[in-house]
């Protein structure tokens, strides 16, 4: 099994790519989502680490917003919280899958959690920055002040970018980015068969 991980800024594109390699796709932020809506054991963790700000279960977002927002250290304490379960969800994604030729990471902070293997094939999705604004600024759960504060904890995109295997200029284009895909499998099939 090759892992494919995917990398690059907030709103690049990177979930767009992960769906066009037509291979199993883990992505982390949807796992997140899943874990608010119906873990009751991280909902217990949650309130008891933050009872002034953490009332609901489902948990609403506009609640975890709040609650980032008012301290900065709430992102760490928060993600000390999320990033064991979705580290485990991981491990389960990678056995269920261990047959499959390729499966695809999108993981936001896959290098920040220590999470590349140097087997791993790194893709870098590159963005033009007014693209990645007016995209980010179409979604509803659009926050700046959040968004920076996430851009805190991200390593910079030039490490990112030095990192990566391969780098895919996202413009946009489905057929661009189609070719791209196919480009990245062909190019990673050829190495792996040769060594």
């Amino acid at each position: 099994m090759i892992k494919i991980a995917l990398v690059g800024d907030i709103g690049s594109g990177k979930s767009y790519f992960s769906r066009l390699f037509k291979f199993p796709v883990f992505n982390a932020d949807l796992e997140v989502s899943k874990i608010y809506d119906k873990d009751k054991n991280f909902n217990k963790l949650i309130k008891k680490k933050f009872p002034r700000q953490i009332f609901s279960f489902p948990l609403k977002k506009e609640e975890i917003i709040k609650c980032i927002l008012s301290n900065s250290k709430n992102l760490k304490k928060l993600s000390k919280i999320v990033h064991p379960i979705v580290r485990k969800k991981l491990n389960i994604f990678l056995k269920k899958n261990k047959n499959k030729k390729f499966v695809i990471l999108d993981i936001p902070l896959y290098f920040e959690n220590n999470l590349n293997n140097k087997n791993d094939v790194i893709v870098f999705i590159d963005s033009k920055k007014k693209d990645i604004k007016s995209r980010l600024l179409k979604r509803k759960s659009f926050n700046n002040k959040l968004l920076k504060l996430f851009k805190k904890i991200q390593l910079s995109l030039v490490i990112k970018k030095k990192r990566s295997n391969f780098i895919i200029k996202n413009d946009f284009s489905t057929k661009n980015a189609k070719k791209s895909v196919k480009y990245i499998l062909t190019r990673v099939r050829h190495e792996r068969n040769n060594t």
